[in-house]
């Protein structure tokens, strides 16, 4: 975003003449990108419209060569996955040996439990309570992002 229409083409000019072996760009970018001999496209993450994503993909394996498109995915992108895979009629191939698997998992540290007492309350009535306000606890979860 922050590079002049100079700077742009000149990334683009030494990409094309393999001077630069990798070029990096924002869906804006990218359209109207044309180079041969592209072998891969690698999405850092899911396009929200999944006609961006075949365009995305649509710069490796023109005129007949091969080409491969990577797509990193985490579980909040799931949905868009399965949009994508609508779109081009086609199972998209997900590899979860990694070291990173598609996990939805979103640990929720347990609140701490907070002292309520009137100002006018001693000590005493904060250590015979005892109890936990489940109401508050519930609230913090769900605050934190917890669904």
């Amino acid at each position: 975003g922050n590079k002049s229409q100079n700077a742009r083409q000149r990334a683009l000019s030494n990409f094309k003449e393999q001077t630069t072996r990798v070029l990096v760009a924002t869906d804006i970018a990218a359209r109207g990108i044309d180079i041969e001999e592209m072998e891969w496209v690698i999405n850092y993450e899911l396009p929200e419209v999944a006609e961006t994503y075949v365009h995305r993909i649509g710069r490796t394996g023109r005129a007949g060569a091969k080409g491969t498109a990577y797509s990193f995915c985490d579980a909040e992108e799931k949905p868009l996955l399965r949009d994508i895979e609508k779109l081009i009629g086609k199972k998209i191939p997900v590899n979860d040996n990694h070291s990173f698997p598609l996990i939805d998992h979103n640990p929720v540290k347990k609140p701490k439990q907070q002292h309520t007492r009137s100002p006018r309350q001693g000590r005493a009535a904060e250590q015979s309570s005892g109890r936990t306000n489940v109401r508050s606890e519930k609230t913090s979860q769900y605050a934190a992002g917890r669904r």
